[in-house]
């Protein structure tokens, strides 16, 4: 599944996943822009997409939280005019802690958590569909997660957001459709060995749980003219077939 000279932004692209995802779109051909605060994991991202022959990355530090609208437009302006169009958008960040009662959840974090997880991909979205849609076909992908979307006990303010993110996902999706161009799914990413579930599930015996770039052919199929047919869709990778 080429993608050569797809340009695709990633979220959250020195974590786990995101890193995973990037090296993934990076050596089957795309232009990928490297999102994330973290500048010493977004270089070292950068190095391993570098030595294993993936397309050259860009870096493009940025905060989700704590950044202001118009440093959305401004990121959305600079991709316009050095690529001139966008053809994939992944939003992989994610804000966890712990699982917390409600009666114990901190306003400041509360806010954070929502901010990361559910703000700023409406915001990036928001600034980002006119150069996506300059794109003869475009994917957006949200991530969701196979637990917290049940919004159990004690998935505070990360099990509210992303149920709302899929909330968000489904509107968009459903506006987007008539035009044909954009199509957007949700990505629910099957429990794997990765940063964020060892945080979440400290002591959980990882070594029988799947690596993280199991995932890989998925977000390939993704962002491919494969899944041009794709729409609108919470897509379950344990359960999906290619």
């Amino acid at each position: 599944m080429s993608l050569k000279n797809h340009v695709i932004l990633i979220t959250g692209a020195a974590g786990g996943l995101g890193s995973m995802a990037a090296l993934t779109l990076a050596k089957s051909g795309a232009i990928v822009i490297l999102l994330d605060k973290n500048l010493p994991k977004l270089e070292t991202i950068y190095d391993k997409i570098l030595s294993e022959n993936g397309v050259e990355p860009i870096m493009y530090p940025f905060d989700l939280a704590g950044a202001t609208e118009n440093d959305y437009l401004e990121l959305a302006q600079r991709i316009d005019e050095k690529y001139g169009v966008l053809h994939g958008l992944l939003h992989s960040a994610v804000e966890f802690s712990s699982f917390t009662p409600l009666i114990q959840h901190g306003t400041k974090e509360w806010g954070h958590t929502l901010n990361v997880n559910l703000n700023a991909p409406f915001l990036l979205t928001r600034v980002l569909l006119p150069v996506l849609e300059k794109a003869e076909n475009a994917s957006i992908v949200f991530t969701s997660d196979s637990s917290a979307r049940l919004t159990p006990a004690y998935s505070g303010a990360y099990g509210v957001s992303k149920l709302a993110l899929e909330g968000f996902a489904h509107v968009l999706a459903e506006e987007l459709e008539g035009a044909g161009k954009i199509r957007v799914n949700t990505l629910i990413p099957c429990p794997v060995d990765s940063p964020l579930r060892k945080r979440a599930y400290p002591a959980e015996d990882k070594s029988k749980l799947p690596k993280m770039d199991s995932l890989a052919p998925i977000y390939n199929y993704l962002f491919s003219d494969e899944s041009l047919g794709v729409k609108g869709q919470l897509i379950d990778a344990q359960n999906f077939k290619i």
